[in-house]
């Protein structure tokens, strides 16, 4: 296949890109390269695709709509990859506008570009924050996630409900994947997992926020890109509805499903912290915060749906992801 891949500087892009690469599809990668964390971080995953036959790069900002519709004109791609966003929950509070540009606005581009160009699947990237203040424990797609507690979250949220319009008016099948926690190599500087890392290797206290009583459904990097993957390879079908039947969250009369990307085992902080310091081989010093606004105290994810649809859950353990990260950050950083 031909396929756009936005945020492809980005942590989750950048690995889908070398993958999609390596089964033999072509690869144009987009990506805007804001300021939002280290720029060089970003220039050297893109270094990787240096020479590399079937990739190429446009830098571009989604909410460019003359850009992202000529680019979607002239390249004629078969299926998409929306993975570029404003990320960050507490970033959301401080700068509100950029969400709304490149989340709300640059989604919207991207579905124009779709609907006016046969894309075959559109995949984009939703999150585990869509849940917000949902208390039933683990989240699943089938039960509503109409409660965001930060505009991150309610932006995504948004995308969704953007996506199914489009997939209902216009018949292209979209597939969003609520993402949990995504860590490993190459990852973002602003996650909990990489800024421990490098404070505790610093000496510098690190911020436990609610006093280390948070759960998260850590989620490894090659898990996440294998079920992008598989996804991308099953375009949604229609789901017949029953009359008087209540629509589900998660399908819909439309091309347009929602699956759940997690380990399924949500880890206490604390845990993480003592694991992450195990593999570092340095205790950290902790600084207990209470919890922050727009944090969440647990997420835990349902993956029956993705098991039994395209045959593959997360399965990396934290202790085995943690020591990959750990590797290559040493390595990256030159630390010894």
């Amino acid at each position: 296949m031909k396929v756009l891949v936005t945020g492809a500087a980005g942590f989750i892009g950048s690995q889908l890109c070398t993958r999609l690469l390596e089964r033999g599809d072509e690869v144009v990668g987009l990506d805007n390269i804001n300021d939002y964390y280290d720029v060089t971080l970003k220039h050297d995953r893109l270094k990787q695709f240096d020479g590399q036959t079937g990739f190429s790069f446009v830098r571009c900002a989604l909410e460019d709509r003359d850009a992202v519709a000529a680019l979607f004109a002239s390249e004629r791609f078969d299926a998409v990859v929306n993975l570029a966003a404003q990320a960050g929950v507490r970033y959301s509070i401080e700068n509100p506008y950029a969400y709304i540009d490149s989340n709300l606005v640059g989604f919207l581009d991207i579905l124009e570009g779709c609907r006016h160009n046969a894309i075959k699947h559109l995949v984009f990237a939703s999150s585990s924050s869509v849940y917000g203040a949902n208390a039933k424990i683990p989240f699943s797609e089938h039960d509503g996630a109409d409660h965001p507690v930060s505009l991150y979250a309610a932006t995504k949220r948004s995308n969704e409900l953007m996506a199914h319009t489009y997939a209902h008016l216009y018949g292209f099948p979209v597939t969003g994947l609520r993402f949990f926690t995504v860590y490993g190599p190459w990852g973002r500087p602003d996650m909990a997992y990489f800024s421990f890392t490098r404070d505790i290797l610093d000496g510098t206290p690190i911020n436990v926020f609610n006093h280390g009583r948070m759960r998260r459904d850590f989620t490894y990097i090659d898990d996440i890109v294998e079920g992008v993957v598989r996804v991308l390879d099953r375009p949604p079908q229609p789901k017949r509805l029953r009359q008087g039947e209540v629509p589900d969250p998660a399908t819909s009369s439309a091309p347009y499903r929602i699956y759940n990307i997690g380990n399924n085992n949500p880890v206490e902080l604390g845990l993480f912290i003592e694991i992450l310091e195990e593999k570092l081989g340095r205790k950290a010093i902790k600084n207990y915060l209470p919890m922050q606004p727009g944090d969440v105290t647990t997420t835990y994810a349902t993956v029956d749906d993705l098991m039994q649809d395209v045959g593959f859950k997360p399965a990396t353990a934290l202790a085995d992801g943690l020591e990959r990260f750990v590797l290559w950050y040493k390595r990256y950083y030159s630390i010894k």
